[in-house]
């Protein structure tokens, strides 16, 4: 009897001992801390580390903790846990979708994403109770107030503004709860199925417009390049012409100062070799001597009968033959 009395008590002393152990001995992760209370009441906060605290006057606070998960397609559903660790990472809050009227009483379905930090755990346990659930409807209410400010237009293309907007207002809001609102981001924008096909419809005529548009862009540049190309052409063709003239123009001018020389030579050479004979005569004896065989030619280019004057036929040939004379004398 005495043995299983000693037993008994060594049984009872070593799971008191163990309740002291677990009561008293806390072991923290790192980013994390614990909240101690001594009889109810705000003691400390234990970082990272092993820690002892005084048995039964001190616990560890217990907070409620909300969070929402996608276990289905489309369906989310909420959790409640109780936690005596709080977590001092940057966390993500994913809400489920959720109906917004914007300005124009257009409904869309709006799903958000809303990145925050826990900065003082003091605060996020004793100021306000289940700091999920309160920053989530914090952010429903916040976004139905910005975008039913907004027009539908304004809501898709301005995202990056929403955005900055929820987490100023968010931030603000939060700071007395000990957290830091880092970003916030619109997933999802769904308008209604009729707004979507009428805005494909706007696309594609918008899409058809501009085709329209580049196209006829395309063939007045085409046209104006075709334009200055015929104008350009026209113009060197022009310059061409006009060069090709000028240089004909030259080169008759040149044979005719070239034939004149010639012929001032022949005068000269006449007049020195006939001191006293005039050289006319000659110069048109020539000239009609010349010409005979095209004015005697009809356009077939037979040979035509054409009255002249023998005399002065034999004149010329008479004054032509009294210069050689001379000359060879």
């Amino acid at each position: 009897m005495i043995i299983e009395f000693i037993f008994g008590i060594f049984g009872v002393s070593l799971i008191l001992l163990l309740l002291l152990l677990f009561r008293s001995v806390y072991i923290v992760k790192q980013s994390e801390v614990i909240i101690i209370e001594r009889l109810g009441k705000f003691h400390r906060l234990l970082g990272p580390g092993l820690h002892l605290v005084m048995p039964f006057t001190d616990a560890a606070h217990i907070c409620e903790w909300t969070y929402v998960q996608l276990i289905e397609k489309n369906r989310y559903y909420r959790f409640v846990k109780h936690i005596t660790r709080i977590d001092l990472r940057e966390c993500v809050y994913d809400f489920p979708k959720q109906n917004v009227i914007t300005k124009d009483n257009v409904n869309i379905e709006i799903n958000a994403l809303l990145y925050y930090q826990i900065s003082s755990a003091k605060a996020a346990v004793y100021e306000v109770a289940n700091l999920p659930e309160a920053i989530e409807k914090l952010t429903q209410t916040t976004l139905r107030n910005v975008i039913g400010s907004l027009d539908l237009d304004e809501t898709l293309v301005s995202r990056d503004q929403i955005n900055t907007k929820l987490r100023f207002i968010l931030d603000e809001a939060t700071d007395k709860w000990g957290v830091k609102i880092n970003r916030v981001e619109l997933q999802e924008v769904n308008p209604p199925y009729d707004i979507q096909q009428a805005m494909e419809k706007q696309m594609r005529a918008e899409r058809d417009r501009r085709a329209m548009i580049l196209e006829a862009e395309g063939k007045k540049g085409a046209a104006i390049l075709e334009a200055e190309g015929e104008r350009e052409s026209n113009i060197l063709r022009a310059k061409g012409q006009a060069e090709s003239r000028i240089l004909e123009a030259d080169g008759q001018a040149q044979a005719r100062l070239k034939v004149t020389q010639a012929e001032a030579d022949a005068i000269e050479m006449i007049q020195k070799a006939v001191p006293n004979g005039d050289p006319l005569p000659y110069m048109i004896a020539r000239e009609y001597i010349k010409t005979l065989p095209e004015i005697t030619k009809d356009k077939n280019g037979k040979m035509i009968i054409v009255p002249y004057e023998a005399s002065s036929m034999i004149g010329s040939l008479a004054t032509v033959k009294t210069l050689f004379e001379k000359t060879n004398e």
